[in-house]
């Protein structure tokens, strides 16, 4: 199979943008991502927007006011997912030889929806069953963490612990919304939002933010090369009555696949992004990735090899808890996050030594299914 490089990329902070409208946010990350792969706008020849909630002809939009007119835009909504979507497509079509060098941002602007959690899924004036019943993300985790503290003996403090350590590496990221260190102590003590999930055990809410990559089928004359070594994107399977809420079966089932596409394993992934909306989400994911066996995340985490300085550093940028979460962007931004480390540009908060990094990103609330999506991308350099 051809190799497909992440030529360039970038991602302007997270966090409150008062007074930027979402397409020069976009914009922003674009023309960085676009000088850091060393090209210049005219050298690209399809353009792939990723965005939840911005409306329809986002990506023409964003582009016209770039000077990129007449070429191919294609926009993707893919709930939480959909930067990795994007990114996923447009490898596929670079595999395709349909184009040499193509353009991926994803760009969101929560806090324009006035506050609250992330509507659930309404089409064609119908409402899902989820959303008719009240159900909103952070209830749905909750259900997990309280069966989780149930089924592996754990402890409230073990979800805090997760906050704690990405709370701590994203004090060392400029592009973090969240940039101060917190304790076990204060992550229990802070405003309970659905039992036993706190405040700061979610993501934040109000953020904006876009990232951007330049993927080519060029390898890049500059830098060290950074490849896309396998990249998936699934959908969710009907949930049986017997399923264990535990077992993130459509992550579970992407990394499978992503881990045979590229020719390695869990052992071999140096650097992790995964998508921590909520603590638990994380030690669920650690499983569902093999980087733990099944009851041995709480172990995992504890044991170090999850922080900076460890075996398999986790969420270095901090992760959604404290990075934020722009939906369209979050995918994009992990996949730099994870670029920057693997050619050693990560700064203070560099994983040591990483050559291969893994991304994986899940998107949609929607009744019966297991989430809607799931993306896992492994990267090399």
């Amino acid at each position: 199979m051809p190799d497909i490089y992440i030529a360039g990329g970038a991602m302007t902070a997270f966090g409150r943008h008062t007074g930027v409208y979402a397409p020069e946010l976009a914009q922003q990350a674009i023309l960085r991502a676009v000088e850091d792969a060393g090209t210049t706008l005219d050298k690209i020849q399809a353009v792939y927007c990723a965005n939840v909630f911005g409306g329809m002809i986002l990506g023409q939009l964003i582009v016209r006011d770039l000077g990129m007119r007449g070429i191919p835009v294609y926009n993707v909504e893919n709930a939480c997912a959909s930067g990795a979507t994007g990114v996923h497509l447009a490898r596929h079509a670079l595999l395709a030889q349909q184009y040499d060098t193509v353009l991926v941002f994803g760009i969101e602007q929560l806090t324009a929806l006035g506050g609250g959690t992330i509507p659930m899924q309404r089409n064609d004036g119908k409402t899902d069953l989820y959303a008719t019943s009240g159900m909103v993300l952070p209830a749905v985790y909750a259900m997990r963490a309280t069966r989780f503290l149930h089924e592996r003996q754990a402890s409230p403090g073990d979800l805090a612990a997760v906050a704690v350590k990405n709370r701590h590496h994203g004090s060392l990221n400029e592009y973090a919304q969240q940039r101060t260190g917190t304790t076990v102590e204060e992550v229990l003590a802070s405003r309970m939002i659905a039992d036993p999930l706190t405040l700061l055990q979610c993501c934040p809410s109000q953020v904006d933010g876009a990232a951007a990559v330049v993927l080519s089928r060029r390898r890049p004359d500059h830098g060290r090369p950074v490849k896309i070594l396998s990249s998936v994107v699934v959908s969710g399977l009907r949930e049986q009555a017997g399923d264990d809420i535990l077992d993130a079966e459509i992550t579970a089932r992407a990394a499978r696949q992503a881990y045979e596409q590229a020719g390695v394993g869990p052992r071999d992934v140096n650097v992790v992004e995964l998508h921590d909306a909520f603590t638990i989400a994380e030690l669920l994911y650690y499983e569902a990735l093999g980087l733990a066996s099944h009851g041995e995340a709480v172990a995992l985490l504890h044991s170090g090899a999850t922080r900076l300085g460890g075996r398999v550093p986790v969420n270095p940028s901090g992760g959604l808890l404290a990075k934020g979460h722009p939906l369209g962007a979050t995918g994009i931004a992990q996949m730099v996050e994870l670029m920057w480390h693997l050619q050693e540009r990560a700064g203070q908060r560099q994983a040591v030594g990483a050559r291969i990094g893994l991304a994986q990103c899940t998107g949609g609330g929607i009744a019966g299914v297991d989430h809607a999506a799931s993306s896992v991308h492994l990267l090399g350099a």
